[in-house]
């Protein structure tokens, strides 16, 4: 029979199942790492790639799993998201970031290319889709107060952008968190993020 050795992996836990022979089989962590990008703008039409030359925008985030709960519908559940901090990071332990090749405009905003960290204020009716500049932690460090690690020691004083989002309930369940580029055009598109029943959203268009 094999056994388990539990080890740590930055602050994620990485279980390892050794068989009998020896041989190491690496198992998920609770959260993994997520990503999602698309590209936008692009002005050279190609029959099997279609637009191309465009630039990137991407979204990095953790990908907590459901596990059963009725995410949404928990009294607490805004408590239970925002885990202590007063924003919730919208992924799990890291802080989740948006990544842009070209300024955009959420909501009639326009932000610079760049990276922002990305959080949802939950407490906003509807939920407010919030970018900040502050710099995000990759692996947590205690003694750096310069960055965030999730949405720990967040400050609204460095927020770029606030707007309201579009709530759904969806027919079905996402098990896994997820964020995602819908309805996307050489012009813009929607941000979405998916978790259990609940799609909430921002449009945005390429700054002119």
């Amino acid at each position: 029979m094999g056994r388990l050795v539990v080890g740590i992996a930055g602050l994620g836990v990485l279980a390892i199942l050794t068989g009998p022979h020896g041989r190491a089989q690496e198992r998920p962590i609770a959260s993994p790492a997520g990503h999602s990008a698309t590209q936008i703008g692009g002005d050279v039409y190609d029959p099997v790639r279609g637009l191309v030359g465009g630039a990137w925008v991407e979204v990095r985030h953790g990908r907590p799993i459901r596990r059963g709960r009725d995410i949404f519908g928990l009294d607490d559940y805004r408590e239970f998201l925002n885990d202590g901090a007063p924003v919730w990071r919208a992924g799990a332990n890291q802080t989740t970031r948006l990544i842009t090749e070209v300024p955009l405009v959420f909501g009639g905003t326009t932000i610079d290319a760049g990276e922002y960290t990305l959080f949802i204020d939950l407490a906003a009716a509807p939920w407010s889709f919030v970018l900040s500049n502050w710099p995000a932690q990759v692996g947590y460090d205690e003694s750096n107060r310069e960055a965030l690690f999730g949405a720990f020691e967040y400050t609204s004083d460095r927020d770029v952008l606030r707007m309201p989002m579009t709530v759904e309930t969806l027919p079905w369940s996402f098990d896994q968190l997820s964020w995602q580029f819908l309805d996307v055009t050489e012009t813009g598109g929607t941000l979405g993020l998916f978790w259990d029943a609940t799609l909430a959203s921002v449009p945005f268009t390429i700054a002119k």
